[in-house]
This record gives C-alpha cells, sequence and structure tokens, in this order.
C-alpha cells in the first residue's frame, strides 16, 4: 500500500470520525458511537472510501495497546492484586458459564457440536477497549462496579491465546493434545514475559529514571515509558500472546514510578488518534445492508445476548459476595460482545465452523453491542440501584451493602496544590494544621520525592494538561491552589480549572502586582499579590524595627 494513500485513508476516518463524534458529544452521547458509524459508512460494505482495511486493523491494535497501558499506568501491581478473586475467579467463571450457555443454546437450535462450541467462544469475551475507555471518561474506574469490570476484562485478554487456540483446533488445525501442549507454552511464555518486565522494572528502570539526564528533561521520561510500553508490545506480539497483555503489563510497572501521572497525560494525545481508528476499524467489518434485511433477527439476537450476559455476569459477581446493585451495573457494563470476538469469528469462519450467514450475525450483534455500550454503562448504576431495592423489598438482598456503589473509591472534598516549592510547602503546612486532605501536583521529580517521603500524597505531572488534574480529581475539589512563580503556567492553570471545575474555589500566586489582574480575568476568586505582601511585610518591620510599634498583620496598603 502506498504510503501516500494509506495517510489519504487515515486523514479521511479521523476527519468522518471527529466529525460524527462531535455529533454525539452535543446529544450527550458517547463519542465512540460516531467512530463505530464512521467506520460503518466508509468500509467496504457502504461507501468503501477507506481500502487499506488491513492496515486500519495493525493501527487499531496498536490503538488498544496504548489504552491498555495508560490503564496501567493507573493500576500498579499493588491494586491488581487488590482485584483479587474478582479477576480470576470471577473472570474464569464469566468466561465459562458464558460459553456453556452459549453451546448449549446452538445446539438446542440444532448446531453442530464444534459450531456450537465455537460460538460459545466468540460470544464470551466482552470489550476491554470500549468498556475501559467509558469507565474512565466517566471516573468510575475506582467504583466497585469499576473494579470488577475492570478484573474480568483482564482475565478475558489474559485467556484471549487460549481460546484462538480452541477455536483453531475445532476447524480441524490441531489434536486436543496438541492445543494442552500449545496452551502450556503460552502460559510458561507469558509467565518469561511478566517476569522479565519485573527484573526490568526493579533493576535498569529505576536508575533510567533517576538519572540526572532524565530528570532535567522532562521529554526524556515521556520517551522512555513510549518505548518501554511499544517494546512490550512488540515482545509480547512476537511470543504470540495478546499485545495489548504487554503494554498492560508494562504500564503496571511504570505506575510504581513518580513519572506515572505525567507519563499518562503525555501518552493520551497519541493514544486518542490510535484508540479512534481501532473503534472505526471495528465499525468497518458491519454490513448495514445485511442487518436492515435481518433486522428482526438480529434485535432477538441482540437482546439475547446482552441479557443473557448480564444476568450470567451478576450471578458470578454476586457469588464473590458483591451487592445486588454493585453485580448488576457490572453485568450491564459487560454485556456487549468484545473486540477480541471478530478474530475469534474470522477464524471459525476459515475453519468453515461458521458459514457467511452466521458470520455476518455475529459481527451484527458484536457491532450493535458496542454501540450500546454507552448508553449500558450510564444506565448501570442506577439500573442496579432500583433492582437492589426491589430485591431488598422482596428480602432477598442485604440492606447493607447498598452503599457499596454510591460510594466510590474517589477523590472528593479535598484541596490539590500546584507546586511543593518553598511557598508551596509552607501553604501544606497551614493546610495539615487545619487538617484539609490534600493532593499535591508537582513537575520537579525531587520535589515529589521528598512530598512522599514526608507523607503526602503528591503526583508528578503538569498541571496545565485536563488528564492530568482529572486525574487528582478536580471536579470534586474544594479548592485548587496554585502556589507556582511561573504567571504563564498559573493563569494556564487558572483557566482550565475554571472549565473542568466551574464552581471550585482557586487561589492563585501571583509573583508580579501586573499578574494580579490576569489570574482574576483567568477565574481565580483569591490572589495572593507577592510585591504587595512583601511590600506590607517590609513596611510592617521597618516600623517595628525603628519604632518599637507592632502593626497589625491585616494593615491596608
Amino acid at each position: 500500500m502506498e504510503f501516500w494513500s494509506l495517510l489519504l485513508d487515515i486523514l479521511v476516518l479521523l476527519a468522518l470520525a471527529m466529525a460524527l463524534g462531535a455529533v454525539f458529544e452535543a446529544m450527550r452521547q458517547s463519542a465512540i458511537l460516531g467512530y463505530l458509524l464512521a467506520g460503518a459508512l466508509l468500509g467496504p460494505h457502504t461507501l468503501h472510501i477507506v481500502s487499506s482495511e488491513e492496515v486500519m486493523h495493525s493501527m487499531a491494535e496498536l490503538g488498544v495497546a496504548l489504552l491498555l497501558f495508560s490503564i496501567g499506568l493507573e493500576i500498579s501491581w499493588r491494586r491488581l492484586r487488590s482485584l483479587g478473586s474478582v479477576a480470576f475467579v470471577g473472570g474464569t467463571l464469566q468466561l465459562a458459564v458464558t460459553a456453556i450457555a452459549a453451546t448449549l443454546l446452538m445446539l438446542a437450535l440444532g448446531q453442530g457440536l464444534a459450531a456450537s462450541l465455537a460460538i460459545g467462544a466468540i460470544v464470551a469475551p466482552s470489550s476491554t477497549a470500549c468498556v475501559l475507555r467509558i469507565l474512565t471518561d466517566r471516573t468510575e474506574m475506582d467504583s466497585v462496579h469499576g473494579r470488577a469490570s475492570l478484573g474480568i476484562l483482564l482475565l478475558q485478554d489474559i485467556a484471549l491465546v487460549p481460546l484462538v487456540l480452541f477455536v483453531s483446533t475445532l476447524g480441524g488445525e490441531g489434536t486436543a493434545g496438541q492445543v494442552v501442549l500449545e496452551v502450556l507454552e503460552m502460559t510458561l511464555l507469558g509467565a518469561l514475559l511478566v517476569g522479565g518486565l519485573l527484573v526490568f522494572s526493579h533493576t535498569a528502570l529505576p536508575r533510567l529514571l533517576g538519572s540526572v539526564a532524565l530528570s532535567r528533561n522532562r521529554e526524556l521520561p515521556i520517551l522512555l515509558a513510549i518505548v518501554t510500553c511499544l517494546g512490550a508490545t512488540w515482545l509480547s506480539h512476537e511470543l504470540g500472546l495478546s499485545p495489548a497483555l504487554g503494554a498492560f503489563v508494562a504500564g503496571m510497572f511504570l505506575a510504581e514510578s513518580p513519572f506515572a501521572t505525567q507519563i499518562r497525560s503525555d501518552v493520551g494525545p497519541l493514544r486518542t488518534v490510535f484508540v479512534t481508528l481501532f473503534f472505526a476499524s471495528i465499525g468497518m467489518v458491519a454490513n448495514p445492508a445485511w442487518i436492515v434485511e435481518h433486522l428482526p433477527l438480529v434485535l432477538i439476537t441482540l437482546i439475547g445476548v446482552i441479557v443473557g450476559k448480564a444476568a450470567i455476569i451478576w450471578a458470578v459477581v454476586r457469588l464473590l459476595g458483591r451487592s445486588e446493585c454493585s453485580a448488576l451495573a457490572t453485568g450491564l457494563c459487560l454485556g456487549q460482545i468484545g473486540e477480541f470476538s471478530f478474530v475469534l469469528a474470522q477464524i471459525a469462519l476459515a475453519g468453515s465452523l461458521l458459514t457467511e450467514w452466521s458470520f455476518q450475525l455475529l459481527v451484527a450483534v458484536a457491532v450493535l453491542t458496542l454501540l450500546l455500550t454507552p448508553g449500558l454503562v450510564a444506565l448501570a448504576v442506577p439500573t442496579g440501584r432500583r433492582f437492589e431495592l426491589v430485591m431488598r423489598r422482596l428480602g432477598l438482598a442485604r440492606a447493607d451493602l447498598l452503599p457499596e456503589v454510591e460510594q466510590p473509591a474517589s477523590l472528593s472534598e479535598h484541596v490539590i496544590l500546584v507546586g511543593f516549592g518553598p511557598s508551596g510547602q509552607i501553604v501544606k503546612v497551614a493546610l495539615d494544621e487545619a487538617r484539609i486532605p490534600t493532593v499535591i501536583v508537582e513537575l520537579n521529580p525531587r520535589s515529589v520525592q521528598r512530598a512522599r517521603a514526608q507523607g503526602h500524597t503528591a503526583h508528578l505531572g503538569d498541571a496545565t494538561h485536563a488528564e492530568v488534574l482529572h486525574h487528582v480529581g478536580v471536579e470534586h475539589a474544594r479548592a485548587v491552589i496554585v502556589s507556582i512563580p511561573d504567571h504563564r503556567a498559573a493563569r494556564e492553570i487558572t483557566m482550565l480549572t475554571r472549565v473542568l471545575a466551574p464552581h471550585t474555589l482557586i487561589i492563585a500566586r501571583a509573583r508580579h502586582h501586573i499578574h494580579s489582574i490576569h489570574l482574576m480575568a483567568a477565574g481565580a476568586e483569591v490572589v495572593v499579590d507577592e510585591e504587595r505582601e512583601v511590600g506590607r511585610r517590609i513596611g510592617a518591620a521597618a516600623v517595628e524595627e525603628i519604632t518599637g510599634i507592632r502593626l497589625p498583620p491585616d494593615l491596608p496598603v
């Protein structure tokens, strides 16, 4: 494929995705719907404008890897272990029960055993990219249903390779014994990959991140993170594992470093481009004409998949001790057919396990479930609460489990302190004396290390980036205090905070008197003018030393 032809395809696809995404956002819907629709319109079954489908799929796979890398930066190894039984027991049960239920249903409808097993494997996974993207946008990753969804999705990603081998074997590409050997081989390779990244993160990575060169130039840690991410993605692919799994593990180990917040922010724009291409490439697979022609069957199958998967996941999560509300919310979040199911469906089609008609039905239902996912996630908690109330009235649910979803483990009613230099440290002492919970955002790695050594919650990041402010919960903060001396950065942070959190109190520091007006215009309620305060203090000190008269601290000027 000629480079410039490919570039034109990407340009057209991103332009239409942007336009349709903006339309859906204006309608207060997820922009993901616009991305999927853009792919469906430009793909081979409709206008056939974009012809670089194979290359688009490869770029889309890279987009999923970058998405999971940034999510890995949020989690860390300790947080992954805290998912516990939800990830490993819940994920395994969900895959097994869903696959078995779908297989039995297909057998009852007259399908052969091999085809029924293949359809069960195709239907079982949910969409990691879609669900985690929406949960992150809605700041629900730390909710109970968010953590449960994350755990189940990660197990599904780990199980992708065994599922591929299983479907390939059903198509006659290997005996059962060969499959067992290949699964064991993949398990060993996966363990080696994680072990190698673990050794790298505990030996070479700390030395590289702690070097003087990287601490002086904020671009170098970002480049190191990208090299680590892409290297782990490539290595995972070469080992025959899911590339997204390697990227996630790399991000998870980098989450232990003080650069995690800033890396996540700087990777964001690159991730956005590739993830947009991912959703558009999924849309390309859909055949709108076929869907319209077989609409009644598609709708019945669609409802069956969503209700069936939601019910199974609800039962599994309830079995693990979560409340009715959290369990049903998790089921609704994961009620779609995932992006990796397209890979399984294509393998099944090539192995004659699926007819072209069955393949088109599965693809149509999968794409439509992805289209409905933003709405399902939005309705998950309200529906779960109503279901919880009904179950309580029937005496089938414990009343003490209801607050589980209502009180997510996220930041709220705290103060964000931007800058931990000399003035910021004095501000922090005052806030500590008043017992006001505070989160520090600082661009200097050594200042972050100093703050953490003192027991403070501190993140290394550039507060002029919206994603950094989102990460420290600016929407739920009581106040944002900007103590940095750079007036341009202070003004940008003030303006951005006012956009992201219109009702949050902003207190800013003005290095020079002339900058006070600019900060007030940017949205700061309180501006501490350094020149004014210094003049006041010098005047008071002079009067006291010359006359012995102590002036009041609030002397007007």
